[in-house]
């Protein structure tokens, strides 16, 4: 990205969903902020923050709620930057899947297992120039295998013994949730309004 390998970060594009109805399962009580976003819809938010650099100036969503446990179960947002857009779907009741593209007007990323990097294959991104829809121009860097709860926690545990920043201050966590609540926030308006259509 610094490089300008794929030139300027115009859109960013993520998907992230788990099935687990467990009633339960503290990730489906909604009294406990359960629920998609809140769980895993964090992470594509954070990825867009730190890859723009930017905060979002616009929100938009769409949330589907299971019916019983009344936590949202799919959840698509689009967020609006001042240098471009990200688009995400997070799921606690589909599939399970992860991936997240940075897309800028000369080539691409796709990060693959972004958020659960598994703990016995390297991590593999891929760098894909767009001269071949067929992929034939892709590269692909591998990280070597590594536990990152360790290395986060790690990194946390030095800070605390050194008294130095932690990697990812507070500060970071209240701006991701101020975009989680917008996206909720957005999402129960459209949900009030429909409900005012049927009303009428």
């Amino acid at each position: 990205m610094r490089s300008g390998r794929i030139g300027p970060l115009r859109s960013i594009s993520g998907f992230f969903s788990y099935y687990n109805a467990d009633p339960r399962n503290i990730r489906n009580i909604a009294a406990y902020g359960g629920g998609a976003v809140m769980d895993i819809g964090c992470y594509p938010i954070t990825i867009s923050r730190w890859m723009f650099g930017e905060e979002p100036v616009k929100v938009m969503a769409a949330v589907d709620r299971d019916p019983q446990m009344k936590t949202d179960r799919l959840a698509s947002a689009v967020l609006e930057f001042p240098s471009g857009h990200s688009i995400f779907t997070c799921s606690t009741q589909l599939v399970p899947y992860q991936k997240m593209q940075l897309f800028g007007t000369k080539g691409r990323i796709e990060v693959r297992i972004p958020f659960n990097a598994p703990p016995d294959r390297p991590c593999q991104i891929l760098i894909d120039d767009g001269s071949d829809l067929f992929g034939g121009s892709i590269e692909m860097e591998e990280f070597p295998i590594c536990d990152q709860y360790a290395i986060q926690a790690d990194a946390f545990s030095r800070s605390i013994q050194e008294n130095t920043p932690v990697p990812v201050p507070l500060e970071d966590a209240l701006k991701n949730m101020e975009v989680i609540e917008k996206i909720l926030g957005t999402a129960a308006g459209a949900d009030r309004l429909e409900s005012d259509r049927h009303n009428v």
